[in-house]
């Protein structure tokens, strides 16, 4: 007899910060359930090239030129568990501007109906401003 998927909400929150060769990043992922998750991979993709081997987190690894994956942690059904994340990446050359890309890559599986609130395009000019998401 076939299993029935685990159905999961995940939602990713949270703003990102262009200064001069430095992009910051920081989101708090979390889930709505009703099934709790083991982890959640985070993928941010960034319009510029990032200037070589970034220094990243223990959960995070540089997947090519401009992509990071980033593991959560376990995500509650109820949201109290939140996974969080702070990163400053280092970009290739001073862009004017820079759009990031945030997306689910992994969910364990679970299905997602509302993948709307973990998917996001912003766009950060080099004004030091938090643009949120």
């Amino acid at each position: 007899m076939p299993s029935i998927a685990p159905e999961a909400d995940v939602s990713h929150h949270g703003h990102v910060s262009l200064w001069g060769t430095g992009l910051g990043i920081w989101l708090v992922s979390q889930n709505s359930g009703p099934s709790n998750l083991d982890g959640v991979t985070v993928r941010l993709r960034v319009s510029v090239p990032l200037s070589g081997r970034q220094e990243l987190p223990g959960e995070c690894l540089q997947a090519d030129r401009q992509t990071v994956l980033c593991r959560t942690g376990p995500l509650g059904a109820d949201g109290s568990r939140q996974g969080k994340l702070a990163l400053e990446l280092q970009l290739l050359g001073r862009p004017a501007e820079v759009v990031v890309r945030i997306d689910t890559v992994w969910n364990g599986g679970a299905t997602d109906r509302n993948s709307k609130n973990s998917e996001h395009e912003v766009l950060a000019p080099a004004t030091g401003d938090e643009y949120v998401f």
